[in-house]
């Protein structure tokens, strides 16, 4: 990790992360400040994207935003994570890339590690609503939207809602289909 980004991550951590939401009437500059933060710290971040108050998202490898999408208040990320663009995000939203390793029953599951990360990619034009959790290695397609308090466990077909835990698809946003 280079110096640049390390203090970066410093400076949001301590100051960009309690900073005010991005909307509310006296916000400092919060947004501007926590999307130039995280330019430095994500392998890409959009000149439009933007990162709210509270999110989490350890030292930001392997994470990409794209244009006008948004990572929603306290939410915790991990790379890796591609997001589209015009994404947007509910509160306390959690993405997993990683899980507690389980394959051997000799020693006790805190003593073997995590798992390799599996990338989660959330496409274009995606609603996820909020306290929503994705699993590792899931897609969720174009033009889709979560329901909130959704547990994602697989992969999401392109326009389609989803609900429940594990999420169910409700019905899909295209007609004649």
């Amino acid at each position: 990790m280079n110096v640049k980004k390390k203090i970066c991550l410093g400076i949001y951590y301590f100051i960009g992360k309690k900073m005010p939401e991005s909307d509310s009437f006296i916000s400092l500059g919060a947004k501007r400040f926590r999307r130039f933060l995280c330019k430095h710290i994500f392998d890409y971040a959009s000149s439009t994207c933007n990162i709210e108050k509270g999110v989490f998202f350890g030292s930001g490898t392997s994470i990409k935003i794209g244009a006008n999408s948004g990572i929603g208040i306290n939410a915790r990320i991990q790379g890796p994570l591609t997001i589209g663009e015009n994404v947007m995000m509910g509160p306390d939203v959690i993405i997993y890339t990683k899980n507690h390793e389980i394959s051997r029953t000799d020693i006790p599951m805190n003593s073997q590690g995590v798992t390799q990360p599996k990338e989660v990619i959330i496409k274009d034009d995606v609603w996820i609503g909020a306290r929503v959790i994705i699993l590792p290695g899931v897609c969720i397609g174009k033009g889709s939207i979560i329901g909130a308090g959704a547990v994602v466990t697989k992969d999401v077909e392109n326009y389609s809602i989803v609900g429940g835990i594990p999420a169910k698809k409700i019905r899909t946003r295209q007609r004649n289909i």
